[in-house]
């Protein structure tokens, strides 16, 4: 086992480009989505994309608290409407609809990574695993699909809190649930931000680069794959 795993009783994993990835390369612009306005949107430039992804981030960020799937389809409709006003993409209601379902329901929309069942079964011999992530009701299905969901003992989603990483209270909330002390366990995650969250409450962070854009200089210990865990 890698060396900073060490005395630690408890590994939090973050989802996203830590045990998965988006099959369209885009967690919100999925193949659905690209499916149905992907020629519409060429003819917009990447800062008016950006502007109408911050207006529709801003929507969901201040919806948060979903209970299930059906208001998650509901919130995700309305991020979707957003996306389509602001760049005059003229989507209508039923296509709207069609993507925010396809978005909840549609499993084909992540990519296990290939060692990371076989990773995460292997530390789950060893260690008490838990996920920490930022994410919808659907994480649920999302997670059995992937065939990992049986090993992860707790789990901290930022639905159920109505914030987000780094804000402490996911970090806390994950050490109250697993019962140890933060010194005892490790966060994996894809953002030098939300690890240096982790770090404040005493969590020890780990940063994973398996997505390119996540390979940057940082204080912490770096892995590109979840195999160099187990090495």
């Amino acid at each position: 086992m890698n060396k900073v795993l060490v005395g630690k009783k408890v590994i939090f994993f973050d989802v996203g480009y830590t045990i998965d990835y988006p099959a369209s390369g885009d967690w919100m612009f999925t193949c659905k989505f690209n499916e149905v306005a992907g020629e519409r949107i060429k003819s917009c430039s990447e800062e008016q994309i950006r502007k109408a992804r911050h207006a529709g981030l801003d929507y969901l960020e201040k919806n948060h608290i979903i209970r299930d799937e059906k208001e998650e389809v509901a919130n995700l409709y309305q991020y979707y409407k957003i996306i389509s006003d602001e760049l005059k993409l003229g989507m209508t209601s039923e296509e709207i609809e069609a993507v925010a379902a396809d978005r909840t329901f549609n499993m084909e929309n992540y990519v296990i990574y290939p060692d990371a069942k076989q990773v995460i079964l292997r530390l789950s011999d060893t260690y008490r695993l838990g996920i920490i992530s930022d994410t919808w009701p659907s994480i649920d299905n999302q997670l059995r699909t992937l065939g990992v969901k049986q090993y992860f003992s707790f789990t901290t989603f930022s639905f159920e809190l109505g914030v987000f990483k780094p804000d402490k209270q996911m970090y806390l909330d994950a050490l109250h649930k697993c019962g140890c002390d933060a010194k005892e366990t490790v966060f994996i995650d894809d953002s030098p931000v939300n690890l240096e969250g982790a770090a404040s409450v005493g969590i020890t962070p780990i940063l994973i680069a398996a997505n390119s854009a996540s390979d940057v200089d940082t204080p912490y210990l770096k892995i590109h794959t979840l195999s160099e865990l187990i090495k």
